[in-house]
C-alpha cells in the first residue's frame, strides 16, 4: 500500500476553523452591542397617570374614557 500525504495549505484556508470561530465572535459583539446600550444615556421617562393609590386602593381622577380589562380568572354564569 501506498499512503499518500497531502498538504492542505495553511489552516486559515480551510472553512471549519472560521465555522467553529464564528459563535465565539458573534456572542462576544452582541455582549459588546449591549453594554453600548446599556451606558448609553437613555434617561426613563415619566409616566404620568391620571390616578392616585391610597393604600391598596387606586383612585381614578381623569375624565377620559374607561378601558375595560379582559380577566381570566372572573367566573362568569
Amino acid at each position: 500500500m501506498q499512503q499518500q500525504e497531502r498538504d492542505s495549505g495553511p489552516w486559515y484556508r480551510e472553512p471549519w476553523p472560521w465555522l467553529l470561530m464564528a459563535g465565539p465572535f458573534l456572542a462576544i459583539i452582541g455582549c459588546v452591542i449591549t453594554i453600548v446600550l446599556a451606558f448609553q444615556n437613555n434617561p426613563d421617562r415619566d409616566v404620568r397617570l391620571d390616578a392616585r393609590k391610597q393604600g391598596l386602593v387606586v383612585i381614578r381622577e381623569g375624565t377620559g374614557p374607561l378601558v375595560p380589562v379582559a380577566r381570566s380568572n372572573v367566573k362568569r354564569e
